[in-house]
């Protein structure tokens, strides 16, 4: 597989400044003793829990942004702060230029309905409408006629590998396939952003990969932001454009996948990816060296290819392999003896 970068536009498509979340039932009386300035340690030494700390990023257009933590690192949480399901403490979240922490109830309303598409790890389908009725439910609600939207909900459940149960109800449906009835929903609005938490951890593998794929293609093709909420690494280097890693409501770094394998800036994030398989994360890009006056192989492979996809190709070549862009033009070379140091010669102890 070939991962491509984003252009990264001048104006993020969602933007988060000292973004807080804290639990804690008095939490406001804390606060006011404290002049309103968020001091964390004094916060959870007063029994509060700290949800999200300081979160500051922004996502680009076409950004697929993963982000990643064990239970309770505040992850969820994050997701549902920038879709005001959940209120902030405190800090700003724009959307498209938009701080949404300004927002009256009217125009989240018109911004989820319009631009988001969300799919939790709660299912929220309505009981009383069958698979069908729920997935062409968001797209009526927009004003599709009927049918334009039944259409369209009959192709996501093809999608999703729940065909013949569009008249289920969700009583009928096993937790998977309610999951899935869920990402359907969500991806038959084709909003601009996604934010989706776990949406595949119900899924067979099979269907969980379709559903990866497909993602990637829609990404590809309508240039759609995502924010993606997961636990599990693998789905996150084959989605992600950047990925953060939270702990105890922090990011503690948030970068391309390649560069928190390699760079890893805290000791816990070494311990995170410390048994991910560097192949399924490094480009050619990442190992590539200049060409110079070196004899070539014929071979050639792309930048973006990730290595676990040529490795195989370069090691039975004597000579190095021709790194080439998508025009077809050489940008470097890849040598036998630099993939076998990477992969096995550099790994952490």
């Amino acid at each position: 597989m070939i991962k491509k970068k984003h252009a990264v536009s001048s104006k993020p498509v969602i933007k988060c400044e000292s973004v807080y979340k804290i639990f804690g039932n008095n939490l406001q009386a804390l606060l006011r003793k404290s002049g309103g300035v968020i001091d964390t340690k004094f916060l959870q030494d007063s029994g509060c829990i700290i949800g999200v700390n300081d979160a500051c990023f922004e996502v680009q257009k076409g950004e697929l942004l993963v982000v990643m933590g064990l239970s309770g690192s505040g992850k969820s949480t994050l997701l549902r702060c920038i879709s005001r399901l959940t209120e902030p403490t405190a800090g700003q979240i724009w959307i498209d230029g938009q701080d949404i922490t300004r927002m009256s109830q009217k125009q989240l309303v018109d911004l989820r309905r319009n631009k988001m598409g969300m799919v939790f790890q709660s299912f929220a389908l309505l009981p009383h409408k069958t698979v069908l009725e729920n997935v062409a439910f968001p797209l009526q609600i927009k004003g599709q006629s009927t049918p334009d939207s039944i259409r369209r909900a009959m192709e996501m459940i093809q999608l999703v590998g729940l065909g013949g149960r569009e008249n289920y109800y969700p009583r009928q449906l096993s937790g998977g396939q309610q999951q899935r009835v869920g990402i359907a929903r969500s991806l038959a609005v084709e909003p601009d952003i996604w934010l989706l938490d776990e949406p595949f951890s119900a899924l067979d593998p099979l269907i969980r990969k379709e559903m990866q794929d497909e993602f990637l293609r829609l990404q590809g093709l309508l240039q759609k932001t995502i924010l993606f909420v997961t636990h599990d690494f693998d789905e996150a280097l084959r989605l992600a454009d950047r990925i953060a890693i939270m702990k105890d409501g922090l990011i503690e770094q948030i970068d391309t996948p390649a560069n928190i394998v390699l760079n890893p800036a805290t000791d816990y994030v070494a311990k995170f990816t410390r048994d991910v398989p560097r192949e399924k994360v490094l480009s050619c890009a990442n190992l590539m060296e200049a060409a110079g006056k070196s004899q070539v192989s014929s071979i050639k492979v792309n930048q973006h290819a990730l290595i676990e996809t040529v490795a195989e190709a370069v090691l039975n070549e004597s000579r190095p392999v021709q790194v080439v862009d998508d025009a077809g033009t050489r940008v470097g070379i890849l040598k036998r003896k630099t993939i076998i140091h990477v992969l096995f010669g550099a790994r952490r102890a």
